[in-house]
């Protein structure tokens, strides 16, 4: 499992939990697997052209430890319902930023997961999606078919992946990443946020 480059002399360790959790998960065939057909019709409406331009991440997980964690985070976007809300705003409680579209057939696949994990942790996390791609319409679509409860960001003109763009890779969708209370990133996954890690990952941060 290769380490993420930093603009920091020190770089991440990775957890020993993590590390085996994502060995271990096959992490590859979730990414292979089926979707069913209200999905496939999802993705059609979304990307007639299918996933073009998507790369996939490799499923790897890394976790900051307090003395490793950046400064806290600075961005601002605009909700697909018109709210604004800026990192600032966010600190007080953990987070998670989900970075998504949907034909992204990973994002899909790992929505589920997602929606029970912030049902979980409602009050304690705040949730968020980052949408790199679609239009309201679409993404609404997305939303109602998963049934989503937690609001994502229409971030098309990539403002606030630009802003995270020292732990989100440009186009590899889906990422996730984690704040502590401070804001500061505390864990990211590249990929398919596997259950039990995810879990895992943010646990850490309620408990912390």
């Amino acid at each position: 499992m290769s380490r993420p480059s930093r603009s920091t002399p020190d770089a991440p360790r990775f957890s020993r939990r993590a590390a085996i959790a994502t060995s271990a998960a096959g992490l590859s065939a979730l990414v292979l697997a089926a979707c069913s057909p209200q999905e496939e019709a999802l993705a059609e409406q979304a990307n007639a052209g299918g996933d073009t331009g998507y790369i996939a991440g490799d499923g790897s997980v890394t976790e900051y430890s307090e003395a490793e964690r950046s400064e806290p985070v600075s961005f601002s976007g605009t909700l697909f319902d018109g709210t604004t809300v800026d990192a600032e705003g966010l600190r007080g409680k953990p987070a998670l930023l989900n970075f998504w579209y949907a034909g992204c057939a990973p994002c899909r696949k790992e929505a589920p997961d997602l929606v029970e994990m912030a049902h979980e942790h409602d009050g304690d996390i705040a949730f968020y999606g980052v949408n790199v791609r679609d239009e309201r319409a679409t993404a609404e679509a997305f939303e109602r078919t998963f049934e989503i409860p937690y609001p994502s960001f229409e971030d098309r003109d990539g403002g606030v992946l630009l802003a995270l763009s020292e732990f989100v890779p440009p186009q590899a969708v889906p990422t996730t990443i984690i704040l502590d209370a401070e804001g500061r990133v505390a864990s990211r996954v590249l990929g398919i946020a596997e259950p039990s890690i995810l879990k895992a990952l943010l646990d850490d941060v309620v408990d912390a």
